[in-house]
This record gives C-alpha cells, sequence and structure tokens, in this order.
C-alpha cells in the first residue's frame, strides 16, 4: 500500500478529533510535483520555491508539536485521576474501606476497568500519529530531493530527530504504568477474564477505541516491515510493554528504516 493510501485509511480509522492533526501529505506532495515541473532556468525561483516547501514543513511540525504536547499534557493528568479515581474507590467500598459494599465496588471498578483500558488504548494512538507522521516527513523530503536534485533531507530529517512529537519515551512510561496499574487493581485469577473481554471488544464491529487501537498498531506494523537494516534515521522502536495484549494480537514486528 502506497503511503498516501495508508495515511487515508489510518486517518479514517483514528479519533474524529484527530483527523486534521496528521501530515497534509497529498498537498505537499503536489507543491514537490509543481515545483520539479517547472524548470529554474525559466523562472529563477529555485530558491523561492525551495523556501516555501520548507516553510510549509515547518508549520506542520509546529502543527503536531501543538498536538502532541497537549495530548501528553491531558495524558499525565488523567493517569493521576485514575489513580486518585481507584484509591477512592478502595477506600470506600473496598474490602477494608468505610463503607464496604462489594455490589458497588465491583461496579466502580467495572468502570475503572474500561476508562484504564480506552486510555491505554489512546496512548498507542498516540505513539502511531508520531511514527506516520515522521514516516510521512520522511518520504516527502526524499520524493523533493529526487525531483529537485537539492540535498534537503536529512539536514531537516536531524532536525526532526530533536522535536517534541518524535520523543515518546514518556508516553511509553505511561504505558508501563497503565498496564501496572491493571495488574495492581484485578488480581491473578481475573487475568484470563480481562484478556477475553479485550479480544471480545476487539472483534466488535463499528466505531470504538479497539477498534481504532488495532488499526494504528497495524498501521505501525505496516511502516516497520520490509528491512533488517537500521540507521541514525530510523523509526524510533515502539518501546511498549512486551506482554500487552494488544501487541501479542498484531505481532508487531522491528523498525523499517526511512533513510
Amino acid at each position: 500500500m502506497k503511503f498516501g493510501k495508508r495515511l487515508k485509511h489510518q486517518m479514517r480509522e483514528t479519533l474524529p478529533s484527530w483527523r486534521d492533526k496528521f501530515l497534509a501529505y497529498k498537498d505537499l506532495k503536489k507543491l514537490v510535483k509543481l515545483i520539479s515541473s517547472a524548470p529554474a532556468v525559466l523562472n529563477g525561483k529555485s530558491g523561492k520555491a525551495e523556501a516555501e516547501f520548507v516553510y510549509l514543513l515547518n508549520n506542520e511540525i509546529d502543527k503536531f508539536n501543538a498536538f502532541f504536547m497537549e495530548q501528553e499534557e491531558d495524558f499525565i493528568i488523567r493517569n493521576k485521576e485514575l489513580q486518585q479515581r481507584i484509591k477512592r474507590v478502595t477506600d470506600t467500598w473496598g474490602p477494608n474501606g468505610s463503607q464496604p459494599s462489594k455490589t458497588i465496588y465491583d461496579d466502580e471498578i467495572g468502570k475503572i476497568r474500561k476508562d484504564i483500558v480506552d486510555f491505554h488504548g489512546e496512548m498507542v494512538l498516540l505513539v502511531n500519529y508520531s511514527n506516520i507522521n515522521y514516516t510521512g516527513l520522511a518520504k516527502i523530503l526524499k520524493k523533493y530531493d529526487k525531483r529537485t536534485g537539492a540535498l534537503l533531507r536529512l539536514p531537516f530529517i536531524q532536525k526532526i530527530l530533536e522535536q517534541p512529537f518524535f520523543t515518546t519515551d514518556l508516553i511509553s512510561k505511561l504505558v508501563k504504568e497503565c498496564e501496572g496499574t491493571i495488574d495492581a487493581v484485578f488480581p491473578v485469577e481475573e487475568e484470563e477474564e480481562r484478556k477475553r473481554e479485550v479480544k471480545e471488544a476487539i472483534t466488535v464491529a463499528g466505531e470504538g477505541i479497539f477498534r481504532n487501537t488495532v488499526a494504528a498498531l497495524l498501521t505501525m506494523q505496516e511502516i516497520r516491515r520490509g528491512s533488517s537494516t537500521y540507521s541514525h534515521y530510523s523509526l524510533p522502536p515502539l518501546n511498549l510493554p512486551a506482554d500487552s495484549d494488544l501487541i501479542h494480537l498484531v505481532q508487531l514486528n522491528p523498525p523499517i528504516p526511512i533513510v
């Protein structure tokens, strides 16, 4: 599948509010075609064209950074709120709580379980957001250099590697904390039941965070497939927990180099 179609598919499969935050790949591709089809000898504007291209790329990077950092901040807050909810429910209706009630406790913990798994899914979507936009930038830069004979790709990618949206360490840490919370809150004997619920949710047709998450994981698998050669410019490792049910389901492969 060509990258443009893959990106379009991913945008369709992600959360509705995220769809306008992805790379404007089609517009950039049109600009590259326009620049390469207008001989610099005739218009004397090759420098201006490159400046316009770089300007548009920088605007896209600013868009990625703003969205990514906003989501990170929201995830940090939501993670703390989930921890507080668990403590409040346990302290109030748990076996040793101030008002022990198995019925209320089980009901509230069930709601928390769903919210935690949804939260985990959204964080996986953000990792995918970082990966696919980096891939798109690398591909459009490669196309630009090939069409124009310029040498813009490598120095620009070096800049991209330093951008907030490219760094997913914090999100990976939150994913691990999220799964650690699930393990702490739900007893070992409930593990098989939890896996069954996850798998059932994934197979349900229609919209939902599970469907979105699996689509994202499959996309990350696709853009890493095809090569065992690595470089400094390869996509970063996912660094998601190895025991994740979702990751086991799609069997993620190692990263594929972009350059």
